[in-house]
């Protein structure tokens, strides 16, 4: 698509900030007003758009995404998304540890166990860990929390939580990416792991390259979306893009 508009910007609107090209309100997909709880995320919202070239490149704009994303409350999915997301923990990554070489089980130590003993400490939800490559029967009520964690979170913290769950294949990395415990460039240590391990053995090849390279930028935008919403109030089901 040919770029349209000569500059974006931002206004104050009826349930936080809207973002507007050339003056005019923006819509999403589906036809909402493309507004949102804080305005440094409108303003970073803007600024995707005044980045773009002659050609509109809409991968270029994972934060527009994002929020229309949870403007259109998920395209209707929201149940269905939120249940996808809290079931990442019966089987999640960072409870499958390896075991051998030794190097690469204290390494997975060193950056998992942390993040599992946050979990604990922040939700009171365990999870176990094996190194068999079948799956552990994780803790009913852990995974009762977890899923209404999950569930409690408005649209603007369920999308990025999203994202970020499925990009790590983790829902405890994206938990802890969402809500500050980490940061990009930590969920993409700790994501890749065990890729990163494989590639100081053995080397890595332009596939691998461009794929570890996608998976830092979802990091990096969900972390920048998160950031953004700092100044927009509560997070929980009650807060601003709820269903």
């Amino acid at each position: 698509m040919k770029r349209f508009h000569k500059s974006a910007g931002t206004e104050v609107a009826e349930g936080g900030h809207a973002v507007l090209l050339d003056g005019r309100l923006i819509r999403t997909p589906a036809r909402k007003p493309l507004v949102v709880p804080s305005l440094t995320l409108a303003e970073a919202i803007a600024a995707e758009w005044d980045a773009q070239g002659e050609e509109i490149d809409r991968r270029a704009m994972p934060l527009m995404r994002m929020a229309g994303t949870a403007i259109d409350d998920l395209a209707g999915m929201r149940e269905q998304t939120a249940d996808a997301v809290a079931r990442y923990a019966e089987t999640d990554m960072v409870c499958f540890w390896a075991g051998e070489p030794q190097k690469l089980v204290e390494r997975q130590q060193a950056t998992w166990r942390p993040l599992l003993d946050w979990l604990e400490q922040e939700f009171a939800a365990s999870l176990a860990v094996t190194s068999d490559i079948h799956a552990q029967q994780q803790p009913e009520e852990s995974l009762r929390i977890l899923h209404t964690t999950v569930h409690g979170l408005d649209n603007f913290r369920l999308v990025p939580l999203s994202v970020a769950t499925g990009t790590a294949g983790s829902l405890v990395i994206g938990l802890a990416l969402v809500m500050g415990r980490i940061n990009a460039e930590q969920a993409f240590d700790a994501a890749q792991l065990d890729e990163t391990f494989q590639i100081e053995e053995w080397g890595e090849d332009d596939e691998a390259t461009r794929r570890r390279a996608g998976v830092r930028d979802e990091f990096d935008a969900v972390e920048r979306f998160c950031r953004a919403l700092a100044d927009a109030g509560p997070s929980g089901a009650g807060a601003a893009g709820t269903s």
